[in-house]
């Protein structure tokens, strides 16, 4: 059971040796980088992990320790461009090491109970601790779990629906499920046959409960929505005439939506930073357009007074009465400098009860919850990306929707325009664009938001595991037998 690859060495021979394990902790790394960027091949991320578990199974400690960081650094490298939008290198570099540690910490830990009790359970070892990793991080980082394994499933409708269970713990949790027991099986042998076989059989009844929860799901005939994205940024520099003909634009993309069916149309997040006046006139503007196209209208702008900056999403009403206005939570990077806000809202529009959220703010599992107990029945999300994330920020909002039970709109910004209900079914997507940009209409579902058990379970299982965590790290504190 478990027969070591590391064998004593000399010469040439302990060279050759060095350059098989780099060439295979490098070939384990490959799967890795298509899993660990941000828009993973979803079909990967179930057995992406295998190679790295079974090479430190079968590896020394000190050889399963520099090839799994070797593996972990290839893998995240898959990062580097995009995480170069939002931070200079020395901290790309940073927050690469930071992750690559975390995967060394897990599989080493995993290591260690598996050959320390050689015993079925340990398989719950690996996905135990990358759930309470993710829990950790969606609860203490400013940045969230973004990028969780978990938002690679948002595309594979029959096991998304273990997020309206369990949340996104629940399903990190069988998505890494599967590589430790396939691992423990190829490494370890006939004895790891029944925990593979309860895998297996934990796996078919997820798929099989989630097709059956899509399959029953009613179609969407709902009232008929509008979403509108300008990639054009009106900041300071922008000339007058410029900023003006965006502003046209987007007025002219309102009305003819408006005019082909829409009674709700949803613009990006941020379209302009603008001072009080300025954002007086731009607030005058759309209230005078939604009283003349009797469609609700949303739409995010930056207000800067002598308190300071502020990202906010204002809803109009047809009756063309002052807005409801919200504000961002969560700020991304280049913004963290805005204030934050606190408040949540929830308003009846066309007939239902919709929620306004910015963004980032819909990469957190809390804030999705707390509209999802405030009964929004649909999701109104500003939006502003940056094209290499335009994948990732979109799926995990459409996760958000099936944890909770609502629709989503999502307009943004340099990403895509996407609508999707409360079972992850995206009912229209197209990309954004630059000016003139891009629309897409969409009929919404009718009806109450549907019942889900992840607003408590979710978080009760994922800090479930941050204990179960903590424990399994506690009994493996004794050196494991030599393989």
């Amino acid at each position: 059971m478990f027969p070591t690859l590391t064998t004593p060495a000399a010469g040439g021979a302990a060279l050759r040796q060095r350059l098989l394990q780099t060439a295979a902790a490098l070939a384990a790394g490959l799967p890795l980088y298509w899993m660990l960027g941000p828009q993973p091949l979803g079909w990967l991320a179930w057995c992406a992990p295998l190679p790295v578990l079974w090479l430190a199974l079968r590896a020394s400690r000190r050889d399963a320790a520099w090839m799994t960081f070797l593996a972990a650094m290839l893998g995240l490298s898959s990062n580097v461009a995009y995480f170069r939008l939002l931070m200079p290198l020395p901290t790309v570099l940073a927050v690469m090491l930071v992750k690559a540690l975390l995967w060394l910490l897990v599989v080493l830990a995993t290591r260690r109970l598996v050959l320390r009790y050689r015993s079925g359970w340990t398989v719950l070892v690996y996905p135990v601790l990358w759930v309470a990793i993710d829990t950790l991080m969606a609860a203490l980082l400013p940045d969230g779990n973004w990028g969780s394994l978990a938002y690679s499933q948002a595309d594979n409708l029959a096991i998304l629906q273990v997020a309206a269970l369990a949340g996104v713990p629940g399903l990190l949790f069988l998505l890494c499920l599967l590589p430790s027991a396939l691992a423990l099986l190829l490494a370890g042998g006939r004895a790891y046959a029944p925990a593979a076989g309860a895998t297996a059989l934990l796996l078919a009844a997820a798929f099989a409960g989630g097709a059956w929860r899509v399959q029953g799901a009613p179609p969407p005939d709902g009232p008929l929505a509008g979403l509108v994205a300008i990639d054009d940024f009106i900041g300071p520099a922008t000339p007058p005439a410029r900023a003006q003909a965006i502003w046209n634009q987007y007025a002219r993309h309102v009305e003819q939506l408006a005019g082909q069916g829409a009674s709700l149309v949803l613009l990006p997040e941020k379209i302009a930073v603008l001072a009080p006046a300025q954002a007086g006139a731009v607030r005058q503007r759309f209230q005078a357009l939604a009283r003349s196209t009797g469609a609700w209208i949303t739409l995010g702008i930056g207000v800067q007074d002598a308190a300071g900056r502020r990202n906010l999403a204002w809803l109009f009403a047809p009756d063309g009465a002052v807005p409801v206005s919200y504000q961002k939570h969560h700020l991304a990077p280049p913004e963290r400098d805005f204030l934050a806000g606190s408040a949540y809202a929830v308003q009846p529009v066309s007939g239902q009860a919709m929620g306004l959220a910015i963004c980032k703010d819909m990469h957190f599992a809390s804030l999705g919850q707390a509209y999802g107990a405030a009964g929004a029945q649909t999701m109104l999300v500003p939006a502003w990306d940056f094209q290499l994330d335009a994948w990732m920020g979109a799926r995990m909002t459409v996760v958000r929707g099936v944890e909770n039970g609502y629709a989503v709109l999502r307009a943004a910004r340099e990403g895509v325009l996407t609508a999707s209900d409360a079972y992850g079914r995206v009912l229209a997507e197209r990309a954004s664009s630059a000016m003139p940009g891009n629309t897409l209409l969409a009929p919404l579902p009718a009806g109450a938001s549907v019942a889900t058990w992840a607003g408590w379970l979710g978080p009760l299982f994922g800090w479930l595991c941050v204990a179960l965590g903590v424990i399994v790290l506690c009994l493996g504190r004794r050196t494991a037998p030599a393989p």
